[in-house]
């Protein structure tokens, strides 16, 4: 009994730290090219990461909420929103043109594995996370209007 809750323990210990650790994920580019989070996270500023799908309102409504305040986000505290698309094989050809027609100005990344996903332990989207030096340092899921203001006092309060 001692050894299985040492094991246990353990297992906790190990999956809470790497909680805290941004995944060394392999992500496509939209032009078909290979990156991590951690090569685009590595310039030392706060990073806003967001998990979404085409499919998903909640992660539409607040990828558009952060869009509207997202340059004054930018020349505040220099930081840069990486969005992750969930999407499959089968919707992630909606990826590009919701993108061209939003006209957002974030970094996109695909997972259509859900490589990343997984790796975070994700169970819903949108998954916003706020990254630091490879460090997560804040994590929300899900959206209610008004969220993004509450991420910007986080973005403001690590990009000290």
């Amino acid at each position: 009994m001692k050894q299985i809750l040492i094991l246990l323990t353990l297992c906790m210990a190990t999956f809470t730290y790497a909680q805290d650790e941004l995944p060394n994920v392999r992500l496509e580019t939209l032009d078909g090219a290979t990156t991590t989070l951690n090569e685009l996270a590595s310039d030392g500023n706060v990073k806003i990461v967001s998990l979404w799908a085409t499919w998903c309102v909640p992660c539409l409504k607040e990828l558009d909420a952060i869009n509207e305040v997202y340059e004054d986000w930018q020349d505040e505290t220099n930081v840069e929103l990486i969005a992750v698309s969930v999407d499959d094989s089968r919707t992630v050809k909606r990826v590009k043109p919701l993108i061209n027609g939003k006209a957002w100005d974030y970094t996109i990344l695909l997972d259509t594995n859900n490589d990343l996903k997984r790796a975070l332990g994700a169970a819903t989207v949108p998954l916003t996370l706020l990254v630091k030096d490879g460090k997560i340092v804040y994590r929300h899921s899900g959206y209610n209007p008004g969220a993004e203001y509450e991420l910007y006092e986080k973005v403001q309060e690590h990009s000290k």
